[in-house]
């Protein structure tokens, strides 16, 4: 007996579903809202099946037509990113507690929420002075380890976007205010493959960082404590628990395998 597929993809994909994740992808990688000629120009869909996706995910709640008549995701998307974040903490909760066994000092994960980092796992320390961060707590980008981790990973130009939208607040004395010297900053961070928040967010308070690589979303694990017990020596060691964490992170969630596609809205 034969038969033929409704999807004309192989593998046993579903193209519609493809293709509406494809759409989703697309405007969040323009920063969560973006016009009908500018999707057309980032993938090879048809304009009028782009515009039937977009009618059905209005429909449901998960996209939205703006006055402006551009397209932003839709409120829907929060509860399922919410829950999506909980479980990625989860998953990665036991390459921190690790860390934190390693190191001595309070370990966080953070991913990229639109022009914000918000911290999805958290591990405390023993010390009885030692470093909290809440889960679910958003912060700046320019001026967290984390933060600056995640924007190395990203092109010069959309970090331009980003602190075009956000600005350069200056938490403390040591915070980066200016767009050259933050970009001359990414660029040693990607040299050495980890950042460093040096009192930038809290006085007293540093902090080493490093990407998770390929994650599905850019993403960084941190670990920080007092100056006076992280200090450079203490950098060395941490590095190379930084960078067998992350990958194990990357290898847990499968985002090891995950190539770049390089598509996108530029």
């Amino acid at each position: 007996m034969t038969g033929t597929s409704n999807s004309p993809k192989s593998g046993g994909s579903v193209q519609s579903i493809e293709r509406m994740f494809e759409v989703l992808e697309l405007i969040t990688d323009a920063g969560g809202d973006v016009s009908l000629v500018e999707l057309t120009g980032a993938t090879e869909l048809p304009r009028p099946t782009i515009h039937r996706i977009l009618r059905t995910l209005i429909k449901l709640g998960y996209a939205r037509q703006l006055p402006s008549r551009r397209y932003a995701l839709g409120p829907r998307l929060i509860r399922i990113g919410a829950g999506a974040n909980r479980q990625f903490g989860a998953l990665a909760r036991p390459q921190l507690e690790q860390l934190v066994e390693d190191l001595g000092e309070s370990v966080n994960m953070a991913i990229l929420d639109v022009d914000l980092i918000v911290y999805v796992a958290h591990v405390s320390s023993q010390h009885s002075m030692r470093m909290f961060t809440e889960v679910g707590r958003r912060a700046s980008l320019h001026n967290t380890g984390a933060g600056k981790a995640i924007l190395a990973q990203l092109p010069d130009d959309t970090v331009r976007s980003i602190i075009g939208r956000t600005g350069m607040a200056a938490l403390t004395e040591h915070s980066i205010t200016d767009l050259d010297d933050l970009l001359a900053e990414l660029e040693r961070i990607r040299a050495r493959g980890y950042a460093i928040d040096e009192q930038e967010q809290e006085i007293g308070v540093r902090c080493y960082a490093m990407a998770v690589p390929n994650a599905p979303t850019p993403t960084a694990v941190s670990v920080s404590g007092p100056v006076s017990r992280v200090d450079g020596e203490f950098g060395e060691r941490a590095v190379p628990f930084l960078r067998r964490a992350t990958r194990s992170i990357a290898d847990e969630s499968g985002a090891g395998a995950v190539a770049d596609s390089g598509a996108g809205i530029r």
